[in-house]
């Protein structure tokens, strides 16, 4: 065991992946004596006294050539951080249909596969990849993709195979493989593939490490170890598993309907679910164009509550009306259409803003802390349903209804538009939670951050954002769309007399986001992408007709499907 310095303190080299020389470089002075990679390859080597920067270069002097010989070109490479021309030749390689010559009958058609012949598949789990990081918190509470689980890992089942099999969600199965077998929790899931089980890897390490799970801290392993059936023979998948119910049952910490909008089951939510989330095809959005946006029949009913009477209008806002067409009137856009549901949007802000992990067993009391949420929604056929998802943060309504509840005025609303929080201020009522109609507001049950504010290590208190308040026990708190973000970029303004450029201030959502999908900026801007997103006909707002005016506008998510192939795909489906 060694000390090792964290790669951010360290030098090395590298390739991408289509073969360009790069090189990598410390950035910050290493904290601690710690060895990097490369400091103990020069033990071993028996060149202590060599730096290792100059190791790197004479490396890369060895694979380049002269073209790193001169100080100006080595300097240049550490400014440009790669070797241009140095990109590998691609092979072609032929693909190997593994599913049709190695795993038989498994994947034909969705046929009946008998027990004992069913298929494994090995994945990479979106929270500890292969392991490696099987102790990390932030990963680890946060949501998988599809099946929302927290904390751990699941056999992942589809529908059909659990029906065949008398399987639930939560049931604990045994696996066996060969000579290999293993127990792990099921979680029926729609749009796994008929009788193939889904086995995330990376869990259950004993050495994870304090939150991971080890046996030295008395941390118990947290998921399932998958790596017991996992062989050379079959790497990625194998046959000929067998599947037996243990007959004990285990928890799972699932966060889906935790504060989803539609509580109903998946047949219901089908009919219901563009209530909150609007979808179509480019076809049925050029027939019908906005009526596909606007057509809600929960609208419908609340449009005859407010039918005139006695030839007088009524007025259903609680609010005086304030004119925010001086200043900036701040405000957002999330494409449906771009959404992948990849959650880089939920760890950005749990970074920035100091949001907590708190734990399986408080997800599992419906206690977690991230301020964003990505709700997933099935539509259709559960063996192959329609997959649609939606990032749901506060929606920093004109007409808050969480505002007028609160007794000592802790939430409040900016000139510029935005639903402020003083944490100071809140004596933790929770009324603002229960008249929120987007449930997106948490509350502080316990001092989460209690480790890091009474710790005697200096650096751990570097963990926390110094621009964002650590909130205590007993306080509410919110997304405030990266106030500080918003501020800094307006004194820095103000400092250099100069107007705010739509683009620069970037909610860290918005600047995680991979696909573009969230914008932020200025509404009184009209050249402003966020004004421009709000102006197009698929944008709506989330729940419109509560008369909100939330901030916020989802643009909806307008697919294009081949019409020859669908109309394939059904013929197929109605001759099985």
């Amino acid at each position: 065991h060694i000390p090792r310095a964290h790669y951010l303190e360290s030098w090395g080299d590298a390739r991408s992946y289509e073969g360009t020389v790069s090189v990598v470089q410390p950035m910050v002075q290493a904290l601690y004596d710690g060895f990097s990679t490369i400091d103990v390859l020069k033990v071993l080597a028996g060149k202590e006294d060599a730096s290792s920067d100059g190791l790197i270069r004479a490396n890369l002097l060895g694979m380049l050539g002269a073209s790193l010989d001169s100080d100006k070109e080595w300097r240049r490479f550490l400014h440009d951080g790669f070797v241009e021309g140095t990109a590998g030749t691609p092979s072609m390689l032929p693909i190997k249909d593994f599913r049709v010559s190695e795993l038989g009958d498994s994947q034909k058609l969705g046929s009946r596969v008998p027990n004992g012949k069913l298929e494994v598949s090995f994945r990479e789990s979106a929270a500890t990849y292969d392991g490696r990081f099987a102790n990390n918190g932030w990963l680890i509470e946060t949501p998988d993709f599809i099946t929302k689980i927290t904390w751990d890992n699941a056999a992942l089942v589809s529908p059909a195979t659990a029906k065949d099999l008398g399987i639930k969600n939560g049931d604990m199965l045994k696996i066996s493989l060969g000579e290999r077998s293993m127990e792990i929790a099921a979680h029926v899931t729609p749009g796994q593939a008929a009788y193939s089980i889904g086995l995330p890897l990376g869990w259950g390490r004993k050495r994870a490490g304090h939150v991971g799970g080890h046996e030295d801290y008395k941390v118990k392993p947290i998921g399932f170890d998958t790596y017991a059936l996992r062989t050379a023979a079959g790497f990625s998948a194998a046959s000929g598993a067998t599947v037996k119910k243990t007959g004990a049952t285990y928890e799972l910490a699932e966060t889906q309907d935790h504060f989803a909008l539609d509580e109903l089951g998946m047949t219901e939510r089908a009919k219901r679910v563009n209530s909150q989330i609007k979808t179509g095809t480019e076809i049925e959005y050029k027939a019908k164009g906005e009526k596909l946006i606007t057509e809600d029949a929960h609208l419908e009913v609340e449009k005859k509550l407010l039918r005139p009477i006695e030839g007088r209008e009524i007025n259903a806002s609680l609010y005086d009306e304030v004119d925010y067409s001086k200043g900036h009137r701040w405000g957002m856009s999330i494409d449906l259409g771009k959404c992948t549901g990849c959650n880089s949007c939920m760890l950005a802000c749990q970074s920035e803003n100091n949001v907590p992990i708190v734990g399986k067993q408080e997800v599992i009391n419906n206690r977690e802390m991230h301020w964003i949420r990505i709700d997933r929604y099935f539509k259709g056929n559960p063996d192959s349903p329609e997959m649609a998802l939606q990032p749901v943060h506060c929606q920093q309504c004109e007409g808050a209804p969480c505002e007028v509840v609160c007794p000592v005025e802790a939430t409040a609303h900016s000139a510029e538009g935005l639903n402020d929080m003083a944490y100071n201020r809140c004596v933790g009522t929770r009324y603002c939670a229960n008249n929120c109609p987007y449930k997106v507001r948490r509350f502080n049950y316990k001092f989460w951050n209690k480790d890091f504010e009474l710790a005697r290590n200096k650096v751990r208190k570097l963990l926390s954002n110094p621009d964002v308040t650590v909130r205590s026990r007993g306080v509410m708190e919110k997304c405030t769309w990266c106030v500080q973000r918003i501020e800094r970029t307006k004194i820095d303004a103000k400092n250099n007399r100069r107007s705010i450029v739509d683009g620069e201030i970037q909610t860290a959502c918005e600047q995680a986001c991979p696909t573009g999908a969230i914008r932020f900026g200025d509404l009184n801007d009209k050249e402003s992408r966020v004004y421009k997103n709000q102006e197009l006909p698929r944008a709506y707002a989330l729940l419109a007709g509560l008369n909100n005016s939330p901030r916020n506008a989802f643009l909806a998510r307008i697919t294009n499907p081949n019409p020859a192939l669908v109309a394939k795909a059904k013929d197929e489906k109605n001759h099985e």
